[in-house]
């Protein structure tokens, strides 16, 4: 199956069903009024009159919510008055209980509208944060086409222990990918200290090599400060990278994360796996060979991939991993940020929404021959040897 759109049909299921729902309470009314009228007096209708304002209660305003309670209690009353029983005592008690759960719906409302705002307020931090600690990159850095993309594997989680970096230096363009050993705060707190210690490093280290020693360094140093940062078990996966201005080449370092991609114009891809396995930053004290960037052709047209072991370990019903180079060998994309789109409804589909760990994607283009510098928008483009 190849990479493509889903977010349509997902969508236009997500609001049929939300219209459905909001639907709920007036059907309710109306379904207690007719079976009502079509039973036997010994019958009533009066539990679809009490679960309205309750179905109405977290989906409605509070106005809208006493409005449908008043509504099923004056439903209640015309149909006693319609039926001659207003005088018993059953029309009083079915009242009294219609009215007694709409009270109960209005202080459901209230609970449910400020436990809202506090989960946006929540959000909103969550959002500044990230933002903070992993901002959004710029579409064309130093000439190059760039696109990021993070997605958490917990709803409403919106950072965790991967990351990535774009920044544009005196030694030209370069790059980080990684994944922080752990969840949580510890992982978030980790993360911060990779990306300051690049954003540092990056502009004075003249090799990927100094660059990651200083992130080993930087993490060691907080380690020690820092009972959050593991100083024993602790170690982050990473990719650095650098493409120097106008060279059609770029050098990569992989210190044991998974292998970028490279995407060529004709659909061909190359999986950029090292020459030699290198331990994760953080694991530096347990020797291993000396760290080596090594470098690619990276000609006009090419289109970088680098990741996290969120996508490759992402899997389907019957256990099978995610194979990115399989999945995207053969397909044309018209830039990065169509690249990341149609690989995230990808997994989505091949996990069936049920991901297991965040993901991190960073996606950096060379602009082919007479290419505009502006991203182009069109749609993906499907190889005919795929269709």
């Amino acid at each position: 199956m190849g990479v493509g759109n889903g977010n349509g049909v997902n969508g236009a299921g997500s609001a049929v069903a939300r219209h459905v729902v909001r639907a709920l309470p007036g059907a309710l009314i109306a379904l207690g009024l007719v079976f009502d009228v079509l039973t036997p007096p010994s019958f009533t209708g009066s539990p679809f009159f009490s679960a309205a304002p309750l179905i109405a209660a977290p989906l409605f305003t509070l106005r809208a919510t006493a409005a449908t309670g008043a509504l099923a209690s004056l439903a209640v009353i015309l149909l006693h008055i319609y039926n001659g029983t207003s005088w018993k005592v059953e029309a009083l008690t079915e009242l009294a209980t219609v009215l007694t759960v709409s009270g109960l719906a209005l202080l459901i409302n209230r609970v449910v509208r400020r436990s809202g705002r506090q989960l946006a307020s929540a959000r909103g931090i969550a959002e500044a944060a990230q933002r903070a600690v992993l901002p959004t990159p710029a579409e064309r850095i130093g000439g190059l086409h760039v696109a990021a993309r993070y997605e958490a594997a917990q709803a409403d989680a919106f950072i965790g222990g991967d990351l990535y970096a774009v920044q544009e230096t005196p030694y030209g363009v370069r790059l980080a990918v990684g994944d922080v050993r752990g969840k949580g705060l510890g992982a978030v707190e980790a993360v911060a200290v990779v990306l300051g210690a690049f954003r540092e490093a990056a502009e004075t280290e003249p090799t990927l090599e100094a660059l990651a020693q200083r992130l080993e360094r930087a993490l060691a140093r907080e380690g020690t400060r820092r009972d959050s940062l593991d100083v024993v078990e602790g170690f982050t996966t990473c990719v650095l990278g650098e493409i120097p201005p106008g060279a059609g080449a770029l050098r990569l370092l992989n210190r044991g994360h998974p292998e970028p991609l490279l995407l060529y114009a004709d659909g061909a891809v190359t999986v950029l796996a090292p020459g030699e396995p290198a331990l994760p930053l953080g694991l530096g004290e347990l020797g291993g060979l000396p760290d080596r960037a090594e470098e690619w052709a990276f000609p006009a047209g090419t289109t970088l991939l680098l990741y996290t072991d969120g996508l490759t370990e992402a899997r389907d019903r019957a256990g099978a991993f995610y194979d990115p180079a399989d999945r995207l060998r053969g397909r044309v994309f018209p830039g990065p940020e169509a690249l990341l789109g149609a690989l995230s409804d990808d997994v989505r589909r091949h996990t069936g929404g049920a991901a297991t760990d965040d993901m991190a994607l960073l996606a950096v283009g060379r602009p082919g021959q007479g290419e505009p510098d502006r991203r182009r928008t069109v749609p993906v483009v499907r190889r005919d040897h795929d269709a």
